[in-house]
This record gives structure tokens, sequence and C-alpha cells, in this order.
């Protein structure tokens, strides 16, 4: 477990607990923690934004009491600026609105932070052009490439993420942190990790594994190679 993954360059794997078992969530999250996981990525869809239910402001304080490792939300909501100040209540270290919700991307960027987010995030969906995160670099910590559509855990991997991640990489600060969201496994973890990316998301390739540490491992060591 990393305390905070904006402290260290190396590559990070975000156990998203999209795909957990939320019957037993604390087991769940103290699993994959303890088997080799840096952090914790919480994926909130608010039936608009995005086709599916998820979960809010109630989960993510209920993973803030099972653990103390860095809660990175992602919001696919379309109103991330009026939702924030309930996430920060709740125990989120980092929260990553979508470029598709705003008109002005730079403004809701600062609008976050004027909430109390303490890391700012900017994603964008498979279709949406790079250059729609470029006015609001200059206020977030890291940006989220969407490898997938987002919505569903367990989809297969978007390549054409990967010239976007390449792209945004080259204009990021040396504080600032790419990460990829959607279809990373064992077998696509190496190709978004030489596009430049430095967190990567795991949902199913994770939980849906009969053995979670030896999914984490092989994770690891596609990572190192």
């Amino acid at each position: 477990m990393t305390a905070d993954p904006f402290n260290t360059t190396q590559p990070l794997i975000a156990a998203s607990i999209l795909s957990a078992r939320f019957e037993k969530l604390g087991a769940e999250i103290d699993e994959v923690l303890s088997g080799g996981c840096d952090f914790l990525h919480l994926d909130v869809m608010d039936g608009h934004f995005v086709p599916n239910i998820s979960f809010g402001p109630a989960v993510t304080a209920a993973t803030r009491r099972s653990t103390k490792a860095f809660l990175d939300v992602h919001l696919m909501i379309s109103e991330p600026v009026r939702y924030a100040p309930a996430f920060v209540k709740a125990g989120a270290d980092a929260m990553t609105f979508h470029v598709e919700v705003t008109d002005d991307v730079a403004k809701t960027a600062r609008e976050m932070r004027a909430a109390g987010c303490r890391h700012v995030g900017i994603t964008l969906n498979p279709a949406t052009a790079v250059e729609r995160v470029f006015p609001a670099l200059e206020f977030v910590d890291h940006v989220l490439v969407m490898s997938v559509v987002p919505g569903f855990s367990g989809q297969k991997f978007m390549a054409e993420a990967l010239p976007k991640s390449e792209i945004i990489k080259k204009r990021l600060r040396a504080n600032q942190r790419l990460e990829i969201d959607g279809g990373i496994n064992p077998e696509t973890i190496p190709s978004a990790r030489d596009a430049g990316v430095d967190w990567f998301v795991v949902a199913s390739a994770i939980f849906d594994h009969p053995d979670r540490v030896k999914a984490i491992s092989e994770l690891r060591d596609q990572l190192s190679r």
C-alpha cells in the first residue's frame, strides 16, 4: 500500500472496488491491499452521465472507515462540483471529473479545488478528442485516460487510448501523474506502461481472479519487465 501515490514515480496499481463483493467489502479491501495493490479506485456512477448506478458518498465513507489507503474517486457524474464537498467529507483523497460534463474544464478544475478536493483529476472518454483536457492541465494533479466506455467493469481494452496517453504524458509536469482505467490486465498493462502511464486501475482482472494475490503479482511482473 502506498500512502500517497503522488510521492513516487514508480508505476502503481489501483484496485477498483467496482468489481468487489460488497457484502464483504472490508475483507475485499484488506485482501487486495495486503496482496500488493497500492491504493483504491472508487467508480461513482449516477445513472445519468453513464447508464449504470454504482455508489456514492456513503460507500466512500464506509471504505474510508475500513482503510487508511489513498482513495482515488472517479466521478462519472453530471454534476461533479455539486457533489464534491460530500465526497471530501466522506474521505476522498483525489477526485476526477469528466471533460464531457462541462463547457469550461479549467473553471471546473478550479471549482473542484475550491470545494476542498486535495487532488483534482480530469478524465476523458474514448470518443473524446484529447485536446479537451489541455485547458485544465495547469489546474489538475492527474489525468485519467479511459480505455473503455465508462459504466461497467469487465470490458475489453481499447487500444486507441494509448496514443492519447502518449500525447498527454508529454504535456504533464514532473509532479503530475497519468492514469488509465478499463480493460487493464497482464496482457494490456505493458502497452499502457510503454505509453507513459503511471497509475493502472484494475477491477475484474483482480477481483474476478480466484487468487487475488497471484493476480496482482502477475500485473506487477509485467510492469517490471
